[in-house]
């Protein structure tokens, strides 16, 4: 590494230490769950383990097959957060998932607003890869690199949901920004309910490199792990949710959640200068006619 790369690295350590500190109290107000109360397992119980008192949750991925589990309630607007530490060393291959969709499974009509991690080769950096879908159409891909090592530490990942805009965040930095038009369109997911799942699984054949890379088995199992799941939202009830229309009663669904504050402003800025890997709306051989939300102002 020349001593220009070095510099900038070092400047990246160093912010990246303001913003962790600039956000620790924030975090240390958000509520905890229990697993037992939020989730069921989705698939091979086996593959899934707690700490003795119950507040971490492990999921690990084999040559056999992988693990997953779902929030028992639906939520149709909210703050969603919980903090993850990645699969370390050696992940090509492996993608760990935490996403939010209105149903179980990859149904052609599903709306999905996902985080997913994907695996390295020791060394290289995990990328982060969201995307959006309605009406199970997706091709809304954002990449971005991490301040971080994710593997080394507990981290925050959060999605603010409303009817205005949706959010995700990394340790209370917003990464990105996701705007409605406040019209009917078929781009912004808000009028169905959505579980929360998360997820530990092999897709090699596309994750690292394209496909390049591929999951070193001898090294398995790989092993994610989760605490402080934290949600304020509308909680989805047939026949008659509450949820049917936007309100103001809640923080997440008021002025101030409608837009980025002055300094997640900035924060957003820093992340889209330095961080950014891969934006659907900047690919024009993709898409020669750009879809209709990349017009669409985050600052707004």
């Amino acid at each position: 590494m020349d001593g220009g790369s070095f510099s900038s690295f070092s400047i990246l350590l160093f912010l990246a230490a303001i913003v962790a500190v600039y956000h620790h109290s924030a975090e240390a107000a958000m509520s905890k769950g229990s697993f037992e109360d939020n989730f069921s397992i989705m698939w091979s119980e086996n593959h899934f383990t707690t700490s003795t008192d119950g507040q971490i949750w492990y999921l690990s991925l084999d040559n056999d097959t992988g693990c997953g589990f779902q929030t028992k309630q639906r939520y149709r607007f909210g703050w969603f957060s919980m903090k993850l530490k990645l699969v370390g060393g050696d992940s090509a291959g492996v993608v760990t998932a935490y996403y939010m969709c209105t149903e179980n499974g990859a149904g052609p009509e599903r709306d999905e607003l996902d985080f997913e991690f994907l695996g390295n080769r020791t060394g290289q950096p995990y990328l982060i890869q969201t995307n959006v879908y309605k009406n199970g159409t997706g091709n809304r891909e954002m990449r971005h690199m991490l301040w971080f090592d994710p593997t080394e530490d507990y981290h925050t990942y959060s999605i603010l949901w409303n009817n205005h805009q949706i959010v995700f965040f990394v340790d209370r930095v917003p990464i990105r920004v996701f705007k409605n038009n406040d019209k009917p369109n078929n781009f912004f997911p808000n009028e169905k309910p959505m579980y929360l799942f998360s997820s530990v699984w092999n897709a090699d054949d596309w994750a690292t490199r394209g496909g390049l890379e591929k999951t070193n088995w001898k090294l398995a199992p790989f092993v994610s792990s989760y605490k402080d799941f934290s949600v304020d939202a509308c909680q989805w009830e047939d026949p008659f949710p509450k949820c049917v229309s936007t309100t103001t009663k809640n923080w997440w669904d008021q002025y101030d959640a409608w837009h980025l504050s002055g300094d997640q402003k900035m924060d957003y800025a820093w992340v889209q200068r330095n961080l950014v890997i891969y934006d659907y709306c900047n690919d024009s051989e993709r898409f020669p006619t750009l879809p209709e939300e990349c017009s669409l102002s985050p600052w707004e």
